[in-house]
């Protein structure tokens, strides 16, 4: 069975405050561990670093969006460095599960682990690895460039987008939002989210 490992760390996070930081870190821990079938499956580490596991490569990609949805969209970021997050998806097997995730190990964490290591020399903010060389370069042009579109997305955006993969119709997101729901359907388009679902379900599909 090919599992999915997110490994990820904030950017930016160096705009807050140390108390807005550790509110941040607070939030971000029991988002992730509300997405996992175990809370151990998703952990913070040195500082503002994250790791989730997930058993579908899809729900993987939909839960990093989120990631980066979520931090756009936090209150106290700097409206001119905004919170965003580094992201590298390992695809493979796991060997060993562990008391957490970060005590597991396998193909699915070496992959991730390695790409995120790599990431952190470059402005790359989003990565799918497998154990196929010729995949991972197209899975690579694929991402830079469904990553400009993203890297581009206003905290309003964000915020909607946000909900929209939680399940929300339109209707909900606008009510939540306590806006109209031709201003939520206006975010959505502007995000070309239809063209970033397309391109994250033919990801999926690639390596499944």
């Amino acid at each position: 069975m090919k599992y999915s490992v997110v490994t990820g760390d904030i950017a930016n996070s160096t705009s807050l405050t140390t108390n807005n930081r550790a509110e941040l870190i607070d939030n971000i821990s029991a988002l992730i561990k509300s997405w996992t079938t175990k809370p151990e499956y998703a952990e913070i580490f040195r500082g503002d670093s994250f790791q989730l596991l997930f058993a579908d490569v899809t729900e993987a990609l939909k839960r990093s969006i989120q990631i980066r949805c979520w931090l756009k969209s936090f209150p106290d970021g700097n409206e001119n460095e905004s919170l965003d997050a580094r992201l590298s998806i390992g695809i493979g097997d796991v060997a060993y599960f562990g008391k957490s995730v970060l005590d597991a190990d396998g193909e699915a964490f070496h992959l991730s682990g390695r790409a995120f290591d790599e990431m952190k020399a470059t402005q790359n903010y989003f990565q799918v690895s497998t154990n196929d060389a010729k995949l991972n370069e197209q899975l690579d042009i694929i991402l830079k460039l469904a990553n400009i579109i993203i890297s581009q997305w206003t905290k309003n955006q964000a915020e909607a987008i946000f909900l929209l993969l939680e399940g929300k119709t339109q209707q909900e997101i606008a009510d939540e939002l306590k806006i109209a729901q031709s201003a939520v359907n206006n975010r959505i388009k502007l995000s070309r989210w239809k063209e970033i679902d397309k391109t994250m379900h033919y990801i999926a599909s690639l390596t499944q």
